[in-house]
C-alpha cells in the first residue's frame, strides 16, 4: 500500500507518517522505481501498535523502546494494551457516571458539590431516585415546591434537615425497642412529626400523602432496608404509625 492509501485506513495524515518515517519510528519496507513508500502488512501491524500506544498516552520515544526490543513477544504488547485499554475504560466509566450523578443531582435541584454531597448523604445518593422520583410525581404540586425548595438549600441546610431525620428516625427506633404500640400515641405523634418535617422542608405533606409514604417504607425494598439498617421491625413499625395517624386525621 502506498503513503496515502495507509494514511486513509489507519485515519491518520499524510504528514505523520512521513515523521514517524523521519524519526525511525515505522519506516516502509519497500520503495517504488520512483522513490513512494510502500507499506508492507508487517508495516500495518506495527502502525497498529504505534497508534495504540500513541491512544495510551506514550511518548514516541518510549513507543520505539517498546517496539524494538528484540526480546519482546507480541502477545506480550497485546496484553499490556489490553490491560491498559480496560483500565482507561474503568476510569472513563467512573467518570461517566460522576457526571450522570452530577446532571440528575443538578435536575434534582441539589446544588451541592460531590464532596458537599458526600459529607451530607454519605453512600446514599438522592439522584438516583431522580428519574423515578420524576416520573411518578413530576406532574404534581408537591414535586414543583419540593424543587423550588431544594434549589435554595445549602449544605447546612441539608445537614440540618438530615439532623432532624435522624433524630426522628432515633426516637422511632427508641419506641419500637421499648415497645411502645405504633398505634399508640407516642408513636403517632413520632409520625406527626415526621409529617410535619416533611412539610417544613420539602413539600405540603398531606395525611394521605403520609399515607402513602407510610406504605411505600415497607413495598419498596430499598426504604425498607433504610429502617431496617437503623433497628430491625422499624420499617413496618414507622409505616403503621404513619399510617395509624393519617387515618386518625381523615388521610
Amino acid at each position: 500500500m502506498n503513503v496515502g492509501e495507509v494514511a486513509a485506513l489507519a485515519g491518520v495524515t499524510v504528514r505523520t507518517l512521513h515523521h514517524y518515517d523521519r524519526i525511525g519510528l515505522l519506516s516502509p519496507s519497500g520503495r517504488t522505481a520512483a522513490g513512494y513508500r510502500q507499506y508492507s502488512p508487517a508495516d500495518l501491524d506495527r502502525l497498529h501498535q504505534v497508534l495504540l500506544y500513541r491512544e495510551l498516552g506514550f511518548p514516541l520515544e518510549e513507543v520505539a523502546t517498546l517496539l524494538d526490543d528484540p526480546s519482546a513477544d507480541p502477545a506480550v504488547h497485546l496484553r499490556r494494551q489490553h490491560r491498559l485499554l480496560q483500565d482507561r475504560l474503568e476510569r472513563t466509566q467512573a467518570m461517566v457516571a460522576a457526571v450522570e450523578k452530577e446532571m440528575e443531582a443538578r435536575s434534582m435541584g441539589i446544588s451541592l458539590t460531590p464532596e458537599e454531597r458526600f459529607e451530607v448523604f454519605g453512600d446514599w445518593l438522592p439522584e438516583e431516585y431522580a428519574a423515578e422520583a420524576e416520573e411518578k410525581w413530576g406532574g404534581t404540586e408537591a414535586w414543583a415546591q419540593s424543587q423550588q425548595r431544594t434549589r435554595a438549600m445549602t449544605k447546612d441546610d441539608w445537614l440540618r434537615v438530615k439532623a432532624e431525620t435522624d433524630d426522628v428516625e432515633a426516637r422511632f427506633a427508641a419506641a419500637l425497642r421499648d415497645g411502645v404500640p405504633a398505634d399508640g400515641e407516642t408513636a403517632m405523634g413520632l409520625a406527626e412529626e415526621h409529617r410535619q418535617q416533611i412539610s417544613r422542608n420539602f413539600y405540603d405533606c398531606g395525611y394521605e400523602i403520609h399515607a402513602g409514604l407510610g406504605r411505600m417504607y415497607v413495598e419498596d425494598e430499598r426504604f425498607t432496608a433504610h429502617y431496617e439498617g437503623i433497628a430491625p421491625g422499624l420499617a413496618q413499625y414507622v409505616s403503621t404509625a404513619v399510617q395509624a395517624n393519617a387515618a386518625r386525621h381523615g388521610g
